[in-house]
């Protein structure tokens, strides 16, 4: 864990913004989202202690909160590490996420409350604001809260401890995506909020079936942010020139 990132840790933990447990899960939380704390990272128990004016038992216990949120690793006299994206988690990923992201959409057409569409309304036009502006902190953490309270309207816990370990490995790729500011990657930012409208018009009207086709829809768009992530565009491999080629002829 790096002095820089222990000093953005320090600052947000200044007097006045709370040196507790809670604001230590958030402050985690947010940089293990946001990929400031990077995948395998291992967490410095004594200054984080130190930086909060926290025991060992209070930062221990936030650690193995997060740990059985996903975003933590707890190794056995190791300490805790930021949980490692490597071809093993990928692949479970890709397996699991289409599944659990549409189980999710049809138990939320049945049990959403008014409260919490209006919550996904909000955040819509935050994630939308957040896009405009650029801000891809902003970006990421929205679109996960986006995804967030579709899970809460599921009304299923195990189907929202699915949802919320996917969605740490979804932010984490999601935040290299949402960096690009190419024609392309606008163009899918834009058909990305087009869908969460959808989402919630669907959700609205009780809709199950179109939440389900939105639901594949928007999972093939995160698929192929994904892959791209995953194996960028390779070098252009040299060309043997004309007159070379003449030459070994």
């Amino acid at each position: 864990m790096s002095n820089t990132k222990l000093r953005a840790l320090e600052s947000s933990a200044a007097p006045g913004k709370g040196h507790n447990k809670s604001r230590l899960y958030e402050d985690l939380k947010h940089q293990i989202l946001t990929l400031q704390l990077a995948p395998d990272e291992d967490l410095d128990e004594l200054s984080l202690c130190e930086h909060y004016g926290l025991s060992r038992t209070p930062v221990r216990e936030v650690f193995r909160r997060l740990g059985g949120e996903g975003y933590v690793d707890i190794r056995e006299n190791r300490g805790a590490r930021v949980s490692p994206m490597n071809h093993s988690t990928l692949r479970h990923f890709f397996l699991a996420a289409p599944m659990i992201y549409a189980a999710i959409g049809r138990l939320a057409a049945h049990h959403f409350t008014p409260a919490q569409l209006a919550r996904l309304r909000n955040t819509q036009a935050q994630f939308r604001q957040a896009c405009a502006a650029g801000d891809v902190t902003a970006t990421v953490l929205c679109n996960n809260q986006f995804h967030e309270i579709i899970g809460e309207m599921s009304g299923n816990i195990y189907l929202q401890a699915s949802l919320n370990r996917l969605l740490v490995d979804h932010a984490r790729i999601g935040h290299t995506f949402y960096q690009s500011h190419g024609a392309s990657e606008s163009k899918r930012q834009e058909l990305a909020l087009s869908q969460h409208d959808q989402f919630i018009d669907a959700i609205a009207s009780r809709d199950e079936e179109a939440i389900v086709q939105i639901t594949f829809a928007h999972w093939e768009l995160s698929r192929q942010n994904m892959e791209m992530f995953i194996t960028p565009a390779g070098l252009i491999p040299d060309t043997p020139h004309k007159d070379a080629e003449t030459l070994s002829i």
